[in-house]
């Protein structure tokens, strides 16, 4: 995608899953790319990879200023980086909110607080990593469906304040995708196998969703074809959540 060259791209939790698969997709687009994680994969280059505990404000401010200093200033944010917690409400203690709010939350925040005067100059595009689960609560993760609206919420608000500055901020809503988190989510049914294979019947597509289905999306949304488009909340589902409960093949 010729929009990508040469961009220069903040990408967080780029070592494994959707984010390893961003990082991917941005290199092979010919992007400049930091990203971060709390442990370094072996095999990221020409990748720059921090080491990074996003709950701690320190850690991105070291973030930023690296990413900056290897590629000169930044272009693209991809929000990626998140924490998936399988409690109800009554079941969450307070170090499982400080986990998984200081990551999918304030960390999705300050990073773009850090990251936006940087781009007021020249503009930029700004991707966070939302779900269906923001409207479509899934069973037992009680806050992690609550952290998903505050990134739908943030990324409109981001689009009308700085729109005006060439920032452009657009969301991604991942359906069930192949990655660990999704298995976690599975592995709450009694049967995990039976509940992926159901899962797979009530999705359209016929198919899980793969890390590539959400990273070609966002490739598209941080490059210059999509210089018209901002504010949105993009579903990348399969279109599981656009139909019925019933699936009459299923009986």
């Amino acid at each position: 995608m010729a929009g990508l060259s040469g961009k220069r791209a903040l990408i967080t939790g780029g070592g494994r899953g959707i984010g390893r698969a961003i990082v991917d997709r941005f290199l092979a687009d010919g992007a400049q790319v930091v990203t971060c994680g709390r442990g370094a994969p072996d095999d990221l280059a020409p990748a720059v990879f921090v080491t990074a505990d996003l709950t701690r404000q320190q850690d991105i401010d070291t973030l930023v200023r690296r990413a900056v200093a290897e590629m000169g200033g930044i272009d693209i944010l991809v929000n990626n980086a998140g924490v998936q917690i399988e409690k109800t409400v009554t079941d969450t203690t307070d170090a499982d909110w400080d986990l998984l709010m200081g990551v999918n939350v304030a960390a999705v925040f300050r990073l773009c607080r850090a990251v936006l005067p940087i781009m007021s100059g020249s503009g930029g595009a700004i991707v966070n990593l939302g779900s269906i689960s923001a409207d479509h609560a899934d069973p037992e993760m009680a806050i992690y469906n609550a952290s998903k609206g505050f990134v739908h919420g943030l990324t409109r608000s981001i689009a009308v304040d700085h729109g005006a500055q060439g920032i452009r901020c657009n969301a991604v809503c991942p359906g069930w995708i192949m990655t660990e988190m999704a298995d976690a989510g599975f592995d709450l049914a009694q049967d995990p196998a039976a509940a992926r294979r159901d899962a797979v019947a009530r999705t359209p597509a016929g198919r899980l969703g793969r890390p590539e289905d959400v990273a070609n999306l966002i490739a598209w949304l941080c490059g210059d074809e999509a210089a018209f488009v901002t504010g949105q909340c993009y579903t990348v589902d399969g279109g599981l959540t656009v139909a019925t409960p019933l699936r009459p093949t299923l009986f």
